[in-house]
């Protein structure tokens, strides 16, 4: 019987003070408050719930307090303002330029802060924006949510976007009004506030809310920043979900399928602190924010900025069904259509695979572009099945396969595949060509994009590009006692890099300035540690996924507990800034 060993809840040990429940919150805030008269600044991230933050903070029987809902412009308004951004379409939209200052009434704002300025004892300031609406207050406090949660919550109907009322809205639209508008609105003002706020707020969990001093979020962060770690995994189904992932990751079995697992997502992932054995969660971007550099390197800043550029997930299609036809679009075309200046190249990494199990990949030789996009618009249309033998190749896919897949290129997971998805970031963008005419877990149909994706489809990769290029590009590049090394991709035209180790004793690694992203492949367990014992030693299990900060510079990774002994497998990702 496998017994799973797969670490659902990794975190960052801390020692420090945890505030739990708003009696004991409230009773700190109002102590650290010294001052007769002071300004208590509560910050909110989109996706809070509200009616519970104002119950909870009603126990610091504030003078004066002011809700930043009741500032800003009119619904209308500000749905108004944010079409051009949020758009009529399902999915897409284009990144705003629009910040906290766009949202609110200048004559409601000007009235608020002139009562601020005037008002006695304790004035409390709530809610989205309070910090720009009072930048002076004596205290912060910043109540944190993962993009995760908010996504569980839109799809439960609990929440409004910034400035609307859109509760009712499907899941997509939540997503879409979040990933384009309402997070680049937070993030710019969290930035800010992240070396600043004086403490810091989880309430994930209903009912549960716990608080931390910003300086111990800053601690955790710093000591997160200078050794290996893992952001914490979510896993959710699909239709075309597969039942791997419930035997390796210990998941519900009770749950028809698990289709995705986003074990390496910074921007939606959440990052736990273990602070003397209480979990506290926030989004692990913050830590891209607060030590970009120690994380990332200077390079990989210089290229990305603030963005994490590596993204780590699993596609179970074993015991379930094909992916959707898809394509990601061309740097340029996602420039020009969406105000992102990067795009989703990617790789398909088999971790596992059923007999007879497949990847689409590429064109067939000879596909004529006009015919194809008219047999996919009519099987759209009608419903009458497209036929992917005449178009696409089909490859044979076993464990430890690696298909390369850059921009541009036609693909998708066949059934019977346990997909390591390695790619770059921006994961909203798959146009979708072709679902096998399938509804989705909503019982509507899923949005396909022909329209984008026809005008991002390279036609030249076909059979033999494919064959050539993109199919097990593997060679060896390295050896000693006990380990090779293997070159694994990506492509020339993508920025990522992988490399694979195989090993029975140590192998010592460097990170070169740059951020590293690692699966464990092969092998129960194994260990990560310092040369100069910089950080405590990691421990990693089968199909975790773990980051190696740019700031740890070398470190080895050797099998560990029941693997000593065995040969194990890593795969490793970095960005590539020279052959």
């Amino acid at each position: 019987m496998y017994k799973s060993n797969y670490d659902k809840y990794p975190a960052t040990p801390m020692e420090g003070i945890v505030w739990k429940g708003w009696e004991n919150i409230c009773n700190q805030l109002k102590s650290s408050l010294s001052a007769e008269s002071c300004v208590l600044v509560i910050e909110c991230y989109q996706g809070v719930l509200h009616d519970e933050l104002r119950d909870g903070f009603a126990g610091l029987h504030a003078d004066c307090w002011i809700d930043t809902q009741s500032l800003f412009k009119p619904v209308n308004e500000i749905e108004q303002m944010t079409y051009p951004y949020v758009t009529d379409d399902r999915l897409f939209g284009f990144r705003t330029h629009l910040s906290y200052k766009d949202f609110f009434n200048t004559d409601k704002l000007a009235s608020a802060r002139e009562k601020i300025r005037s008002a006695q004892g304790l004035t409390v300031v709530y809610g989205h924006g309070a910090a720009w609406v009072a930048p002076e207050a004596d205290c912060i406090v910043y109540v944190d949510m993962a993009r995760w949660e908010i996504q569980m919550r839109s799809r439960r109907h609990e929440i409004n976007g910034l400035g609307v009322e859109n509760k009712a809205e499907g899941a997509s639209y939540h997503y879409k009004r979040g990933y384009f508008v309402d997070w680049v609105v937070c993030d710019q003002l969290k930035k800010q506030l992240l070396s600043k706020a004086d403490y810091w707020m989880d309430t994930h969990i209903a009912g549960e809310p716990k608080m931390i001093t910003g300086d111990l979020l800053r601690k955790g962060l710093d000591k997160t920043a200078h050794q290996p770690f893992r952001v914490v995994p979510f896993f959710d189904p699909a239709p075309w979900g597969g039942q791997w992932m419930k035997r390796v990751c210990d998941l519900n079995p009770d749950q028809p399928n698990y289709g995705w697992c986003f074990d390496c997502v910074p921007e939606e992932n959440s990052l736990y602190f273990n602070i003397n054995g209480e979990r506290f969660e926030m989004p692990s971007n913050n830590l891209v924010f607060y030590k970009t550099r120690d994380l990332l390197g200077g390079p990989v800043e210089s290229r990305f900025g603030q963005d994490f550029p590596i993204r780590f997930d699993f596609l179970d299609t074993i015991g379930g069904g094909n992916l959707s036809l898809q394509v990601h679009p061309t740097t340029q075309y996602i420039r020009d259509t969406f105000g992102i200046y990067y795009t989703q190249d990617e790789s398909y990494y088999l971790l596992d695979a059923e007999e007879g199990a497949t990847v689409f990949l590429g064109l067939k030789t000879g596909v004529n572009p006009d015919e194809m996009i008219a047999s996919l618009n009519e099987s759209q249309e009608t419903g009458k099945p497209f036929d992917t033998q005449k178009y696409i190749n089909q490859w044979p896919a076993r464990k430890h396969d690696h298909f390369l897949i850059p921009n541009g290129t036609i693909h998708c997971s066949g059934a019977g595949a346990m997909v390591l998805e390695i790619s770059a970031t921006p994961s909203i963008f798959t146009f979708k060509l072709w679902d096998w005419g399938r509804l989705g877990l909503d019982g509507l149909p899923r949005p396909i994009n022909i329209g984008h994706g026809s005008k991002v489809i390279q036609w030249e990769r076909q059979t033999d590009f494919t064959r050539e290029h993109l199919v097990n590009h593997i060679e060896q590049i390295a050896e000693g006692e006990g380990w090779r090394e293997e070159r694994t991709g990506l492509h020339e035209n993508e920025f990522i890099e992988t490399r694979r180790h195989w090993f029975t004793a140590p192998v010592t690694h460097h990170t070169d300035g740059g951020v590293q992203v690692f699966n464990l492949v092969e092998g129960e367990e194994a260990i990560i540690e310092s040369p100069t014992h910089a950080f405590e030693p990691f421990i990693v299990h089968y199909a975790e996924t773990f980051i190696i900060p740019a700031s740890v510079g070398e470190y080895t990774i050797r099998p560990y507990g029941a693997s000593e002994g065995k040969q194990c497998g890593t795969i490793k990702a970095y960005v590539r800034f020279r052959q």
